[in-house]
Parts: structure tokens; C-alpha cells; sequence
């Protein structure tokens, strides 16, 4: 089944980062924060990435203006970018922030959090690659701690899909009902700001190679 999934998503997705590149930018330059606002910690390392080193007062997740957002909304696009955590690692992608003031209500978040070794049946949307409040990943292709993931995130309308170290993990309408207790983030706007959560120490995590592709 894995391997069916990372066939299609080679063709879909993969396909337009590896023969197409054209469309695809920088979200970030490698050197400095050009292009973000923040309040946080986050420091450009001499080899191009990023390293959200939370201060000893930053704790908890909670301090919206300290996550990483971008000055630029975006609708419809391919995002992809690479990431690794510290053991018990916690961050998040957003996407389509209607509010940088408060991008967990008014955005989507992708879970970054370290879930390496964690059973496939047992991953949940608060587990690494899922969709909060709304749908878990099919599959745990978490990298133990350390290790760059690879994470690429297609979003046109209403439709969502996720891969996550070369396989799909999210396939996902998010106007569709949710189950359980799950609130589902169907009525997001179709447009806003992408982000990086800060979420406090001890999570000292880098990012590299961020780009986007507007659709």
C-alpha cells in the first residue's frame, strides 16, 4: 500500500518539485527573516536553515505572536519544506491564518511532534502530520529524533493532501464532517498567512528549505 501511495504521489506532487520547478520560491532566504514577522527566538544558522530556540521564559504554546508568519497570504498552493525535532518535539505548519494574531483559530495546523514509533492504528490528528481537530495521518512515517522529515502540503480548495517523507499520510476535504469530538476547520478562509508555531521550551527544532508554489 506504500508503495502505491508513493508512486501516485511521485506523479501528483513530487512530480512538479523534481522536473518542474518553475513557480516554486523561497519562503525563506536562508539568511535572515525577510518576508516574516515574529516576536520569537528564531535564529538563521550559517548552513541555511532556521532554528526556533525558545528563550527560558517562552513556554507553552500559547504566544501567537511569537510563531513564524508570513507577510504574504496565500490560497491555493504546494508547500514543502524540511524539518527535524529533539525527542518529544513539538511545532506546526499553518496555512491559510486568517489572523496572525490568532493563526490556531483562524488558521489550519499540520502537527510537527515527535510520534516516532507509534503504531499506524494508534496515530491520531494530534500526532506528527495530522490535521488538528480534524483528521490523523494514515500512515506513521515519522524520522526518529535528529533526522530531517520531508514534508510536502497540496492545498486547492476545500481539498487537502499531505505527504510526509515520500508518502501520502492526509487525504482530506475539509468542508466534509469530522467524527467524535473533532471540530473540523471547514470554515477557514480559502486564503491567509502560512506559519511556523513556537511552541515553547524545550523545543529547539530547524527548518530548511521552505518553499511554496502558488496554484
Amino acid at each position: 500500500m506504500k508503495q502505491n501511495c508513493f508512486l501516485f504521489l511521485s506523479l501528483i506532487i513530487f512530480g512538479s518539485l523534481s522536473g518542474k520547478k518553475d513557480g516554486f520560491v523561497p519562503l525563506y532566504n536562508g539568511k535572515d527573516l525577510s518576508g516574516w514577522q515574529t516576536t520569537g527566538n528564531w535564529l538563521p544558522q550559517e548552513d541555511g536553515s532556521l532554528l526556533i530556540k525558545p528563550k527560558p521564559d517562552q513556554k507553552g504554546w500559547q504566544r501567537y505572536s511569537d510563531y513564524l508568519i508570513s507577510k504574504k497570504k496565500y490560497g491555493d498552493f504546494i508547500l514543502t519544506l524540511e524539518y527535524k525535532y529533539p525527542l518529544k518535539g513539538n511545532s506546526g505548519v499553518f496555512f491559510r491564518i486568517g489572523d496572525p494574531k490568532d493563526p490556531v483559530k483562524t488558521g489550519i495546523e499540520c502537527q510537527i511532534l515527535d510520534s516516532a514509533g507509534k503504531a499506524d492504528d494508534q496515530m491520531g490528528h494530534h500526532d506528527h502530520g495530522g490535521i488538528i481537530r480534524t483528521v490523523g495521518p494514515r500512515f506513521n512515517m515519522s524520522k526518529e529524533p535528529g533526522e530531517w522529515n520531508h514534508m510536502v502540503i497540496n492545498c486547492q480548495g476545500h481539498h487537502l493532501r499531505v505527504a510526509l517523507n515520500g508518502i501520502e499520510i492526509i487525504n482530506h476535504w475539509m468542508d466534509s464532517s469530522t467524527e467524535g469530538k473533532n471540530t473540523g476547520v471547514g470554515d477557514r478562509p480559502l486564503q491567509g498567512h502560512i506559519g511556523l508555531q513556537d511552541h515553547g521550551i524545550s523545543n529547539d527544532i530547524y527548518f530548511r528549505n521552505i518553499r511554496i508554489k502558488s496554484l
